[in-house]
C-alpha cells in the first residue's frame, strides 16, 4: 500500500466520520471526528487481538513503509500551520507576543513532561512497560494543539477577541515548540 493509498483511505474515513457526526451525533466537528476515530481504533485493536482478521500484520506492514519524519515535517505540519495562520491578524498577535510565547513554550514543555510521566507509569501498570524516553517522545507528539480546531471552537463559542488571539497564537506556535521538544 502506497502513501497515496493511505492518504485516500484517511480522507475517505474522515469524510464519512464527519458525515456520521453531523447527521446523527451532533458534536463539534473536530471532537466528533476524534471520538469516532477513537471508537474505530479501539474496535480495530479488539479485532487485532482476536486474530480474526490479521490486522496486526497489515498495520505493521503499512507503518513500516511510512517514513514518519517526512510525513510529519514535509506533509502534515506545513498544511496545519498554513491553514491556522491564514485567519490570524498579525497585529493582534504581536500585541500579545509575550503571553503567547510563555504559553507556547512553558505549556508544551510542562504538558510533555506530565504526559510522558503519566504514560510511563500507566503503561507499566497495565503491563506494557516502555522506556521513559519513548513516553516523553509521545508527550512531545501529543502536547501541541491543533490550530485549526482551536480557531473553529473559539469562533463558535463567541470568545472575546483578546482570548481568541492569545489561544490561537499559542496553538500556532506550540507546534514549532513541539517539534523542537521532540
Amino acid at each position: 500500500m502506497t502513501l497515496f493509498d493511505i492518504i485516500v483511505i484517511l480522507i475517505t474515513l474522515a469524510a464519512f466520520f464527519s458525515y456520521l457526526n453531523n447527521r446523527y451525533i451532533g458534536l463539534p466537528g473536530t471532537i466528533g471526528l476524534m471520538a469516532l476515530s477513537l471508537l474505530v481504533s479501539l474496535a480495530l485493536i479488539v479485532f487485532g487481538k482476536t486474530q480474526i482478521v490479521g490486522l496486526d500484520e497489515q498495520a505493521g506492514l503499512m507503518l513500516s513503509q511510512l517514513n514518519f519524519y517526512d510525513t510529519l515535517m514535509h506533509g502534515m505540519l506545513g498544511f496545519l500551520l498554513f491553514a491556522g495562520a491564514l485567519h490570524v491578524n498579525f497585529d493582534d498577535l504581536y500585541s500579545q507576543k509575550w503571553l503567547i510565547f510563555t504559553l507556547a513554550t512553558a505549556g508544551v514543555v510542562a504538558s510533555t513532561v506530565i504526559v510522558g510521566v503519566l504514560a510511563f507509569f500507566c503503561l507499566k501498570l497495565i503491563g506494557l512497560p516502555l522506556p521513559l524516553l519513548y513516553c516523553f517522545l509521545f508527550g512531545a507528539l501529543i502536547s501541541p494543539t491543533d490550530p485549526i480546531s482551536v480557531l473553529g471552537i473559539m469562533k463558535k463559542a463567541g470568545a472575546p477577541k483578546s482570548l481568541e488571539t492569545s489561544i490561537t497564537g499559542e496553538s500556532l506556535f506550540n507546534d514549532g515548540i513541539g517539534v523542537v521538544v521532540f
